[in-house]
């Protein structure tokens, strides 16, 4: 099933054109890593995809329709973006915790994420501390289990290891493995060797343009 149909997209941010004719198509459960040069669009592509920006001209679908035609709550839900720098909410990692289930308008499930804290090597003694007195690792490991405690089919990753120690970057790259074993599907903007060793597909973007699509495994 074809989630995502990028056709022909342009982004502009005043007289600098940023990504130019830009057209390709991701299969549910792929794991597409978009690599090249700094500066060459590929966070701003993930950022077009995640409808945080909008397209100077082309158009994106999902599962058949124009995102510009679906309710960018109902989409966000759907398809999950995680940045580079870690944005926490509120004061607390319970607050951040509370987030997907506010949105969606349900109580807080504090057995469930209790269970899940386990899972990006936090205890419960976390869910009360200050976010102010988290490590950048610790608050890395947050912003993703909190995009995760209800599974989006899509996860747009930017950079999310990079700066990471080697233990904890081991620990993101698991966590995000098995997201993908579960059949979810990775476009990810990345730098590093084990995530890119991963991908089922590598999307070369250079100076604005799509410069080559390698499938690397079904």
């Amino acid at each position: 099933m074809c989630i995502f149909n990028a056709n022909q997209l342009a982004y502009q941010v005043g007289d600098k054109l940023i990504l130019k004719d830009i057209s390709f198509s991701v299969q549910e459960g792929e794991r597409v890593t978009l690599v090249g040069p700094s500066g060459s669009g590929k966070s701003s592509l993930l950022k077009l995809l995640s409808t945080l920006v909008t397209p100077s001209s082309g158009d994106i679908s999902f599962e058949g329709r124009s995102v510009m035609t679906l309710n960018p709550v109902e989409y966000r839900r759907q398809v999950s973006y995680c940045f580079q720098q870690p944005t926490l909410f509120g004061n607390t990692v319970r607050d951040n915790m509370a987030f997907p289930f506010e949105i969606r308008q349900l109580p807080f499930d504090e057995k469930k994420v209790l269970s899940q804290l386990p899972r990006v090597n936090l205890t419960p003694n976390h869910l009360e501390q200050d976010i102010k007195d988290l490590s950048g690792g610790e608050k890395q490991r947050i912003a993703l289990l909190r995009n995760l405690l209800f599974e989006p089919k899509v996860l747009l990753l930017d950079e999310v290891t990079a700066g990471l120690d080697s233990a904890t970057k081991r620990l993101v790259n698991k966590v995000i493995a098995d997201y993908h074993a579960k059949g979810h599907t990775i476009i990810e903007v990345t730098h590093d060797e084990e995530a890119i060793q991963s991908a089922s597909r590598i999307i070369t973007i250079e100076k604005g343009g799509l410069v080559d699509d390698k499938r690397i495994r079904q």
